[in-house]
């Protein structure tokens, strides 16, 4: 059963993961039973997370076999409830670009939230549009998240200024990318169009870029002020390790 577990979790595209975590969440708890492991958003335990990625960037023990959170989503849920005012303060406009699945329903049960989801596609968005033109007014959101979008987008310089556009002023964000912390400089090859090449050169079959250490500046280009949340200063050892959290990745905070 864990092997077919595993096979499962692996070889499917993640979308139809997402549908198919009803039936995940009901033999997750006993498959993988054990304490070594915590996931601090559905705050169960377990022996070991899933290993998760493509070909070139799979890692081992981030992907939590119950709500499917990946280290990325840990990190934001960590920052969310015990560093900013998202569950707290009294009522909040908030933008969520491309949903995931593990936020949606809970952000939407949270009565000081007006909560609007967009993406060009998906079927749990509230509105679709393309995010090189988003078809809200200026100035509407406290809080706007948009994770790993950017690095699939044809000009994120534009994408980031249509974000900053509809942002209130005092607003702030979450706008997580995959990031080469090897690399000096966002690499973009437009001559590089299959999805096998872009796979090896950008981590995956439909990205178009892979961010380096330049990526605040982008998000300072398009007007934002960044700020730097780095985990080590607010976890110890141990938590980030029993929450399998990215190691080495900052998280950037944008505002306006």
């Amino acid at each position: 059963m864990k092997k077919i577990y595993s096979f499962l979790i692996n070889a499917l595209p993640r979308p139809i993961l997402i549908r198919l975590s009803y039936i995940f969440k009901q033999v997750a708890p006993i498959i993988y039973k054990g304490d070594n492991v915590e996931c601090p958003v559905c705050e169960k335990s377990f022996r070991k997370f899933l290993s998760y990625g493509s070909k070139v960037a799979s890692r081992d023990n981030v992907l939590c076999p119950y709500d499917l959170t990946l280290e990325r989503h840990r990190l934001m849920w960590i920052y969310l409830k015990d560093h900013s005012n998202f569950f707290t303060s009294p009522k909040l406009e908030v933008l969520h670009i491309a949903p995931e699945q593990c936020f949606h329903s809970l952000f939407k049960k949270q009565e000081n939230l007006n909560y609007l989801t967009g993406d060009l596609l998906s079927p749990i968005a509230d509105i679709h549009f393309d995010l090189h033109s988003i078809p809200l007014e200026d100035n509407k959101f406290d809080i706007i998240f948009c994770n790993h979008v950017l690095e699939h987008v044809n000009d994120a310089h534009q994408c980031m200024t249509e974000l900053y556009r509809v942002m209130k002023p005092g607003g702030w964000g979450i706008f997580q990318v995959p990031q080469d912390i090897n690399r000096e400089l966002t690499y973009e090859d437009w001559s590089i169009t299959s999805p096998e090449e872009r796979e090896k050169h950008f981590w995956q079959y439909d990205h178009v870029r892979l961010f380096g250490l330049d990526y605040p500046e982008w998000l300072r280009k398009a007007g934002f002020t960044v700020t730097e949340f780095i985990q080590e200063e607010h976890l110890t050892t141990e938590q980030i390790e029993r929450f399998r959290l990215p190691k080495k990745e900052v998280l950037y905070i944008v505002s306006k």
